[in-house]
């Protein structure tokens, strides 16, 4: 008869003196976790306050590099991207050397933990939907490379990883240089947009006075890493009007 009192208090719905915590997250699709969210409820004396708290994990990001004129935003990118925060890996296209040995002195510097890929192997982690990555830059992005992404087409690694962007709902972003722009250009922008893409033209700003070439090049990167969900202190945030 005790047992069977002590079982209806434990089910009679009174709040005990006692801390609860419940705990959910969204799991990466190969097992490792991308996000979790804590919601910690103290329950005393039948008065409920409750904590959230986020935690924000790794991003796999893949950096694409084109040969497109503007290597040195892909290198500005790679600079400010955190190897160590982030699994970031790297893939470029045919073209994309001869452009970096005319662009960049001493080539381009690939930082520490940053994982390269060859552009015509099909083994690569982010050409599966299975294990598509968070995100995926072009940049810069020629047009040739943008047309192909807009019309489907995956004859290598890079393209294909655009692809499985696309399809699996992943952030893909464009880094456009180009000037001017025809019309089957703007109808491949509107074919990406439509598609999901997110298209950051390589057009710099001039409103924080950058002083060197690097700095002009951030004012782009600077919205990348910001559609990214990446922190940086590259340029300065436009304030409100001081009365």
């Amino acid at each position: 008869m005790n047992g069977s009192l002590r079982t209806k208090k434990k089910s009679s719905g009174r709040v005990s003196r006692k801390k609860q915590s419940v705990r959910k997250g969204t799991t990466h699709p190969v097992g490792g976790v991308r996000s979790l969210t804590f919601h910690r409820t103290l329950l005393r004396g039948g008065q409920t306050s409750s904590t959230l708290l986020s935690i924000r994990a790794v991003m796999r990001i893949l950096v694409a590099i084109t040969g497109a004129s503007g290597s040195i935003y892909a290198q500005r990118l790679l600079d400010n991207l955190d190897a160590r925060t982030h699994e970031i890996h790297l893939i470029q296209s045919q073209y994309a050397a001869l452009v970096i040995r005319e662009e960049l002195p001493g080539s381009l510097r690939v930082p520490e933990g940053v994982s390269s890929h060859s552009l015509k192997s099909m083994n690569a982690p982010f050409v599966s939907g299975s294990n598509a990555f968070d995100a995926m830059v072009i940049i810069p992005c020629s047009m040739g490379t943008l047309g192909r992404v807009a019309h489907g087409l995956s004859s290598d690694a890079l393209l294909r990883a655009a692809d499985v962007m696309l399809k699996e709902k992943r952030k893909l972003i464009l880094v456009p240089r180009e000037t001017p722009l025809s019309l089957i250009h703007v109808k491949n922008f509107e074919l990406l947009l439509l598609a999901g893409a997110i298209l950051v033209p390589a057009n710099p700003s001039f409103y924080t006075r950058p002083q060197t070439v690097a700095e002009v090049a951030d004012t782009v990167v600077a919205r990348v890493l910001d559609h990214l969900g990446a922190p940086h202190r590259l340029v300065a945030r436009w304030q409100e009007e001081k009365d």
